[in-house]
């Protein structure tokens, strides 16, 4: 299993378990992670969600190798969207990692050790609040292989950040340390390292001990119309022709060893 699926109290932790690639997601673990989240999103035992990867990383983004030897293309195919799509409560969709087009009524929280990068950035942004470590990275690595934010990173980071900073993250896809993220609104709240998934879990149990029709009532309203959702991933989408056009080779030359540990310097 790639993904694991724990319940404390009414919390429930859903971590990606990909450690050997730093809980990069492939489409199995794409899959799992929309499966899991629909579930817990029917169930009545659960107030909030956690999200958050094992062994000290979060995300790594789309696992790349699948990507440069063409066993994700069936998935990619699969998460298509529709030209008519236009509901994500009525009709949930999952994208390419999984549950970033999911529109829930109970609230999710990242919390981040080590790398969010990527995809990985864009499904921290999908959560809706974030509690990031000391020593924990976010960036849109993928800058430099050609391979499209396809996954809400695109209107989601402007909606948190503002317009500018987003713009400096999309474009130069360079590194931001938690204390960057934490002055800029990317991370609401920042601990030691280690100890992101506690303070989470903390930060959930709180939340559960609010009346929840009104907590939740609330919150959606806060949030984007379903159909001003179901819009902005319908026009992200188009980018995802970007792939066929520069992503394959990037994503091959990753494989091929390049890149490693965020570099920018040798592409």
């Amino acid at each position: 299993m790639t993904v694991r699926v724990d319940q404390q109290d009414r919390v429930a932790v859903v971590t990606i378990d990909r450690p050997q690639a730093r809980n990069a997601v492939n489409p199995v673990t794409a899959q799992a992670l929309y499966e899991a989240f629909l579930t817990l999103e029917g169930d009545a035992g659960i107030d909030v969600m956690i999200l958050t990867g094992a062994d000290g990383a979060f995300c790594a983004g789309f696992d790349l190798k699948t990507a440069a030897d063409g066993s994700a293309a069936s998935w990619i195919e699969a998460v298509d969207i529709p030209d008519d799509w236009t509901d994500p409560v009525a009709q949930p969709r999952p994208g390419p990692m999984g549950p970033s087009r999911l529109m829930l009524s109970k609230p999710v929280i990242a919390a981040i050790e080590g790398p969010a990068v990527a995809g990985g950035v864009e499904l921290a942004a999908w959560c809706d609040m974030r509690v990031m470590a000391q020593g924990a990275v976010m960036g849109i690595y993928c800058r430099r292989w050609g391979v499209p934010l396809i996954d809400g990173g695109t209107f989601r980071l402007p909606r948190v950040i503002g317009q500018g900073r987003a713009n400096d993250l999309i474009l130069t896809g360079r590194p931001v340390d938690a204390e960057e993220a934490r002055a800029m609104g990317l991370a609401d709240r920042l601990v030691p390292q280690g100890q992101a998934l506690t303070a989470a879990l903390d930060l959930a149990q709180t939340l559960t001990r609010f009346p929840q029709g009104c907590m939740r009532a609330d919150f959606l309203s806060a949030r984007m119309p379903p159909a001003d959702l179901a819009a902005a991933l319908r026009r992200e989408w188009v980018s995802a022709a970007m792939f066929a056009a520069e992503g394959r080779a990037g994503a091959s030359r990753f494989a091929g060893g390049h890149g490693r540990s965020g570099r920018f310097d040798d592409l």
